[in-house]
C-alpha cells in the first residue's frame, strides 16, 4: 500500500530544493539534495512531517472505504443469517486493513 502521495514527496522537494526524485522501492523515495551529487533517501522526519500535513492518500481511502463496506455489509448478513460467521471474516478482513495502514520506516 502506498502511504504517499507522489506529488506530495515532489512538491517537498521542489520547496527544499532537492531534484530528480525517483521511487526505489514502494515507500521508499530518494533525490539529489541541493548541490550534491549523489542521490539520497528522502528524510523519514520529512516523510513523517508530509504524512501529518497531507492526512491518507488516495490508495489508503479506498482500502479504509472497502473495510467500512465490507463491515456494514457482514452486519447485516450476520443479523439476518443470526450467525456471527460474517462479522468474524469481516473482523479478519478489517484486521488486515488495518495492519497495512501502519507506516513502516
Amino acid at each position: 500500500m502506498n502511504h504517499y502521495c507522489y506529488t506530495w514527496v515532489e512538491d517537498w522537494c521542489h520547496k527544499n530544493g532537492w531534484t530528480e526524485l525517483f521511487l526505489q522501492k514502494r515507500n521508499e523515495f530518494w533525490a539529489f539534495p541541493p548541490n550534491a551529487v549523489m542521490p539520497l533517501p528522502i528524510p523519514t522526519q520529512a516523510l513523517r512531517q508530509i504524512k501529518a500535513e497531507k492526512g491518507l492518500s488516495g490508495e489508503e481511502r479506498f482500502w479504509c472505504s472497502i473495510a467500512a463496506t465490507v463491515a456494514a455489509f457482514a452486519a447485516a448478513l450476520s443479523y439476518f443469517s443470526q450467525s456471527p460467521m460474517p462479522l468474524v471474516a469481516a473482523f479478519a478482513f478489517c484486521a488486515i486493513v488495518v495492519a497495512n495502514l501502519e507506516v513502516e520506516d
